[in-house]
């Protein structure tokens, strides 16, 4: 079988990490599988969907990777939903409701009061056309429920394994408003079938909708696909993240200076028998994706590990995956004698200026800087220079350990921490290096 998934957003706000992980799996399996990756943007909220949310999910999507095969929007679609409703009414499983809000929170209130799940009673199928006439007459516009089967919905989910849902216990669900429009839960459906998706990967918070889904697959005549739902994502706390989904936005973290290979390596191993790691491309996380390794338990995510992450992945990166982005290409050289030291890429500002110059060194013990800058050897220098030159300072001064090097890459870089000195000096040069260790700018 050939795979085709879907990840569907709706453009009503940013992506955050926890859609993103929905996005990630669908299009690590699928890559996995020479499938079909498809960006839907379920836009039938006309009021809450907005162009530059669509414009934002695209971007995100792009700069985490996570290219897609085919693009489909809903509000494009309206008349295949038109068919599928009334092929359901036509069927009989789609059937019109006339009570208000009000009156269905009135109902819902009695039930829960006498200790009674609050499922709706079907009260509608009991109106004959005058009824119905009457109440429309008096402004009333009905809205839709989809007509369940009174049976137990059973599926193998590739994360869950066996699930069952008792459709008897659940209400029949609302599939189109009073106002013509739809419910995600139905479109979602007949897009499903139309563009052939045969796996349906999404959150826990969904499963309890598989069931009425997996119904309507059957009224419709479609195949019904595989489904797996991933377990939530909570903070390092046990709590959710819904609150903090805007600093968890992919926009903020880009802005943060985020990794989107850290990120996509941490969403595709949390909660799954493999370890966090840095990767070098999206190749290692294909490779490996696997539902049957993703836990039943809520994946913590925790941004302390991601900041974490995301400066290892950069110290493993090599020159060739970074050249086009470095703000300051200063050569091979440069990036592997500074990438250790970076937590975010903008963060190599601060070594380029090290090496280009001029900066104002941090001067301690000037006389001992004098006599450092008129042993400093002759160019050409390489990594060897540093030791040689330490070395025969030390042996002069008697100095060793801190007092040895700390005045000398004080002078040098004006930074008491740093990257390896001897990669560095090649760098920074001789003349420059003499004229800091002076004292002066440069």
């Amino acid at each position: 079988m050939s795979v085709v998934v879907r990840f569907a957003p709706s453009p009503t706000g940013l992506l955050h990490v926890g859609n993103i992980r929905a996005a990630l799996f669908n299009w690590l399996f699928a890559r996995r599988h020479d499938g079909k990756f498809i960006l839907r943007l379920d836009d039938t909220d006309r009021a809450r969907s907005k162009p530059e949310f669509e414009t934002a999910i695209e971007r995100d999507l792009g700069w985490l990777g996570l290219t897609w095969d085919i693009k489909e929007r809903q509000s494009d679609r309206l008349a295949t939903y038109d068919t599928a409703r009334d092929a359901l009414i036509a069927s009989g499983r789609l059937y019109p409701c006339y009570e208000t809000p009000e009156e269905l929170e009135f109902k819902r209130r009695r039930l829960l009061a006498q200790g009674r799940p609050p499922v709706y009673d079907r009260a509608a199928l009991k109106l004959d056309y005058a009824a119905r006439r009457t109440l429309e007459g008096e402004g009333r516009r009905p809205h839709w429920r989809f007509k369940l089967a009174p049976e137990q919905v059973r599926w193998a989910d590739l994360v869950r394994g066996a699930q069952h849902v008792d459709e008897a216990s659940q209400s029949d669900p609302v599939l189109v408003r009073a106002d013509g429009s739809y419910l995600y839960s139905f479109t979602s459906v007949v897009d499903d079938i139309a563009l052939g998706i045969t796996h349906v990967v999404r959150g826990e918070d969904h499963v309890t909708n598989t069931g009425a889904q997996i119904q309507m697959f059957e009224a419709l005549d479609g195949p019904v696909p595989v489904f797996a739902h991933l377990p939530l994502l909570v903070d390092a706390g046990g709590g959710g993240l819904s609150k903090r989904t805007g600093s968890l936005s992919v926009g903020e973290l880009r802005e943060r200076g985020i990794e989107p290979l850290a990120i996509c390596a941490l969403l595709a191993r949390l909660g799954t028998a493999d370890p966090v790691e840095p990767v070098t491309s999206l190749d290692a996380l294909v490779a490996t994706v696997d539902f049957a390794r993703v836990g039943r338990a809520a994946a913590r995510f925790s941004e302390e590990e991601l900041v974490h992450l995301s400066a290892r992945t950069l110290h493993a990166m090599p020159y060739a995956a970074v050249r086009e982005r470095l703000p300051d290409d200063l050569g091979e050289a440069f990036w592997l004698a500074v990438r250790g030291n970076l937590t975010t890429l903008s963060d190599t500002t601060i070594w380029a200026d090290v090496v280009r110059g001029p900066i104002t060194p941090r001067i301690e013990e000037p006389a001992f800087l004098s006599d450092a800058a008129k042993a400093l050897p002759s160019e050409p220098w390489t990594d060897a220079t540093w030791k040689a030159w330490t070395s025969a300072l030390s042996a002069a001064s008697g100095r060793k350990g801190r007092a040895l090097f700390h005045p000398l890459r004080l002078a040098l870089t004006a930074q008491d921490n740093g990257p390896e000195m001897a990669r560095l000096l090649p760098l920074i040069g001789r003349a420059k290096a003499r004229a800091r260790l002076e004292g002066e700018a440069a």
